[in-house]
């Protein structure tokens, strides 16, 4: 009498068999068979063997000889069915087969031979198995994972009392593989699911952005990153925020400009030289910088270094008294730009800054420098006006910008003037990133017009990987019709006429970044004092209250003003109303001077006590005691002046002035031949001037509404000259109250052959 069969198949394979069949795959070994024959497999692939008492081994089954439980029942052999049934309860008590049950469902993509890789396994549902099957699947490329060698036979439920033996099988027919079982349609149905489950998985989790805070600058960051789309435009006075780069500038009413091209961000990483003033190397890092007073600072370093290989011009003429629709001219050319901020390690300031130009349009070129001790750069006194807007010519820096905040979804804050808002994650290129957009709050609320950025932030990129700008300033009537007339006013007087707006793009294209983390907030040996170098009061001159002028009294100038103004009297046949007014209680609140040869020659501009104001022109040579005084011209303003000797400031004597700014050691830049001094003196082509802004009108500015407090005294400077075929000049301005330097520019301009 024949045993009962028993399959080759481990639990591993038969649950698999299961998963592929849509049958549920939990249970023991012999109820997986069961449940996999009665769904029609057959017993071939189910690898069934039953025992022959003939030859007293286990052959393979054929399935036209085998019947199976229910077949049993179907026959009416009732007795043989509780024969099976109770051969299956003496199965499940086996420990052996309790063992097996456990084994783990793996799939595996082996050939013909089988290896076992023992892994935990438990009692799960059919949802649960295909959860773990997925898991194992992915490993399916990696690792190669087989079933058992030995199989384990399980007994099976007796098909009938009276079956007969099994013929030999002079064969063995192998268990079908796992990748025989992979390739069946189900299968392909079941691993494609999985496939694009898996990816949608992986899309989902490398899309989850992590929030974060900013990271420091560390000293030696360097971003690259290109410039597109840029575009400016200027219209009326906004126009001179260019052309007065330019020795000889053209009548433009408006200019457009068009630019792209490359350029790099960085932090400079200052060497042991620049802390000769310190007692070790803890700032090491830090650059030395002079400030306004010529007194040495510690201070981080950034450089926005911009190469365009597209710089377009295109300039338009007035017409009829109006600005032409039309572009009269169009110079093509490249240009390079250098943006450098000077950054107060202590207060964090900003102690300078210094833009070099250099610049080829059609046959000629530019080269040149802008020195500002404080905000400056390409918008010139915008920044004054709204201060935070100088921030859209560079890539963001994010600590700076954004400090401690955290960068998350719909995280808002304000940062110097600006107000951002983050609004979501967006992908660039293969990067995830937070993207955040930003408002000028002064700009809007003071109806100056719009500026706008949208930045789109990495947690590994101390600087913007990406940023859009748009700026339009206005003092058009249209952009304030949400204004107050009091805020009307306000931008009528200090708003210069005109349009101007800047549009570009900024994204990063590399990134390494340094290692030594810059750390501000912290002092540093020798560090100035907020008064070193302020004159004292004894040494300001209030003329205001009854003089004429500022005093002036240099030896370094043949005739300072106070030698040239005993001329006046001599002009009473020509110049009656510059005369009258100075004899009585008029003043000069305008005053400079050019070298001609051996005489000086003086412009004054004046104004009276009734407001009536006007300006003198004249030369004086000789000595004191033997003066000779020459009239040039002399002319009216016909804007009112006004007249306020009480809001005329305490200042510092012109030619005290002189004498700090004359100081190479404080301000070295300025002596030289490419500068305002020689070293013991002043440089022939030099001029000296003077002006005094009181509040209340003039040239059609009313200042009463902005200033409640006393007027301002600025001295400046101004050289031309011709060297090796270059047209040159250097400019110069400083604060006649305390003598602080405020800033400098000097250009070349050649023409090419």
């Amino acid at each position: 009498m024949g045993e009962e069969p028993t399959t080759t198949l481990t639990v591993a394979k038969l649950k698999a068999l299961c998963v592929l069949n849509d049958v549920s795959a939990s249970g023991k070994k012999a109820e997986l068979l069961a449940r996999l024959l009665e769904a029609g497999v057959d017993k071939e692939t189910l690898g069934i063997e039953v025992y022959d008492e003939s030859t007293a081994t286990f052959q393979p089954a054929a399935a036209e000889d085998e019947t199976t439980a229910e077949e049993a029942v179907d026959k009416g052999d009732e007795a043989d069915a509780e024969a099976a049934s109770d051969a299956e309860v003496e199965v499940d008590d086996e420990p052996t087969e309790t063992a097996e049950a456990d084994e783990p469902v793996m799939l595996s993509l082996e050939d013909d031979e089988t290896l076992s890789v023992p892994l935990p396994d438990a009692e799960v549902s059919e949802d649960e198995v295909l959860e773990a099957e997925i898991l194992e699947a992915d490993l399916i490329d990696d690792v190669e994972i087989s079933l058992e060698d030995e199989a384990e036979k399980v007994p099976l439920p007796a098909a009938t009392s009276t079956s007969t033996p099994l013929p030999t099988s002079t064969t063995d027919t192998s268990p079908l593989t796992l990748m025989e079982m992979v390739r069946r349609p189900q299968a392909i149905a079941v691993m494609l699911t999985l496939v694009l489950l898996g990816a949608g998985g992986w899309y989902y989790v490398n899309n989850q952005l992590e929030p974060f805070t900013a990271d420091s600058l560390r000293y030696g960051d360097r971003m690259g990153y290109v410039i597109t789309e840029g575009s400016f435009l200027a219209s009326e006075e906004y126009v001179e925020l260019v052309t007065n780069q330019l020795d000889d500038p053209p009548n433009y009413c408006k200019i457009r400009l068009s630019f792209q091209g490359e350029s790099t961000a960085s932090v400079t990483e200052g060497t042991g030289v620049e802390l000769n003033t310190q007692s070790s190397d803890d700032r090491l890092g830090a650059v030395s910088i002079r400030g306004g007073q010529g007194l040495s600072w510690l201070a981080v370093e950034s450089v926005n270094d911009m190469s365009f290989s597209q710089f377009d011009v295109s300039g338009h003429y007035p017409i009829a008294s109006k600005c032409s629709d039309f572009t009269t001219d169009t110079t093509t050319g490249q240009a390079d730009l250098k943006l450098t901020t000077w950054k107060e390690l202590r207060e964090q300031v900003v102690l300078a800054t210094e833009l070099e130009f250099a610049a080829t349009l059609s046959a000629t070129a530019y080269e040149g420098t802008a020195f500002t001790y404080g905000v400056g750069g390409l918008l010139g006194d915008l920044e004054e006006l709204s201060p935070g807007l100088g921030m859209v010519i560079a890539p963001i820096e994010l600590a700076d910008f954004f400090g401690n905040a955290y960068i998350t979804k719909d995280a808002t804050g304000t940062s110097s003037g600006w107000e951002w808002r983050v609004t979501g994650s967006e992908k660039i290129g293969s990067t995830n990133m937070w993207k955040v957009t930003a408002s000028h709050r002064d700009v809007r609320d003071f109806c100056l017009g719009y500026a706008t950025m949208t930045m789109w932030l990495d947690a590994d990129s101390p600087w913007a990987a990406r940023q859009t700008v748009d700026v339009a300033i206005s003092s058009s009537e249209a952009s304030q019709t949400s204004c107050s007339a009091w805020q009307q006013r306000g931008i009528d007087a200090v708003l210069p006429e005109g349009e101007l707006e800047l549009h570009h793009t900024f994204e990063r294209t590399t990134l390494s970044r340094g290692i030594k983390a810059i750390e501000l907030g912290k002092t540093y040996d020798n560090r100035p004092q907020a008064n070193d170098l302020n004159p004292d009061s004894d040494e300001l001159a209030d003329w205001g209250v009854d003089g004429t002028h500022l005093p002036d009294n240099s030896t370094q100038r043949s005739h300072p003003l106070n030698l040239a103004m005993a001329c006046i009297d001599e002009f009473s046949g020509v110049a009656s109303g510059a005369v009258t007014a100075l004899e009585n209680d008029g003043y000069v609140w305008r005053a400079v001077n050019e070298q001609n040869g051996t005489a000086t020659e003086w412009n004054l501009s004046w104004v009276d006590s009734d407001t009536t104001a006007g300006w003198l022109k004249f030369a004086v040579s000789g000595e004191e005691g033997a003066l000779t005084c020459e009239f040039i011209a002399k002319g009216t303003f016909d804007d009112s002046i006004t007249h306020n000797r009480d809001s005329i400031p305490k200042a510092l004597p012109l030619h005290d002035v002189e004498a700090r700014l004359m100081d190479d050691q404080r301000f070295p830049a300025l002596t030289g031949p490419n500068g305002l001094f020689t070293g013991s003196g002043l440089h022939d082509s030099t001029r000296v001037g003077y002006l005094v802004v009181v509040p209340g009108t003039g040239f059609g500015i009313d200042f009463s509404d902005l200033l409640d407090t006393s007027g301002a005294t600025t001295v400046d400077l101004q050289r031309q000259w011709e060297d090796g075929g270059k047209d040159r000049s250097f400019s110069l301005l400083a604060d006649g109250t305390d003598g602080r330097l405020i800033g400098w520019t000097s250009l070349s301009v050649e023409e090419l052959a």
